[in-house]
């Protein structure tokens, strides 16, 4: 028998670290958390897509009284996106979440289990990578592919 370690690569930084294009999108996550409807979980999040043709798109969390009816922030943007744009690669996307009262979290948040298997079928649909920005208020998270937050998927990609 033989133990296997695997690594993920994920970057930390400050918020002004980042990329003017990038900052701008986690601007758009952060805004898109005051969209949310969250009677039940009280957690509000807000994800936003950068297309390779520039468009960006905002989602935002929906729940609902029978529990699988609602929807992540990420897939909603992510679907919102493939119903806009359906030939356009998800070149980034940026994750933030707050409270009732707006505050934002300290430590980032990350995609949920089918979150993350959308973006592997995303990833796999475009053959490309798509960069994940995790916002916290204490620093956010730079992932360079989903492979580094699923490094054992089942994809083609």
């Amino acid at each position: 028998m033989k133990e296997l370690q695997l690594k993920s690569n994920i970057l930390e930084c400050q918020l002004e670290e980042l990329t003017e294009e990038e900052q701008h999108l986690v601007s758009l996550a952060i805004e898109a958390t005051h969209n949310s409807y969250v009677p039940y979980s009280h957690f509000h999040v807000g994800a936003a897509v950068r297309l390779a043709n520039g468009m960006e798109i905002s989602g935002c969390n929906q729940e609902n009284a029978a529990f699988p009816a609602g929807i992540c922030a990420e897939r909603s943007a992510i679907f919102a996106a493939g119903a806009k744009y359906p030939d356009q690669p998800i070149e980034m996307l940026a994750i933030a979440a707050a409270n009732d009262e707006g505050l934002l979290q300290q430590e980032p948040v990350s995609p949920c289990g089918t979150c993350r298997q959308v973006i592997i079928e995303t990833e796999t649909r475009f053959k490309h990578p798509v960069r994940i920005l995790l916002y916290g208020t204490r620093c956010t998270y730079v992932i360079n592919g989903i492979s580094q937050l699923m490094p054992l998927s089942f994809t083609e990609f």
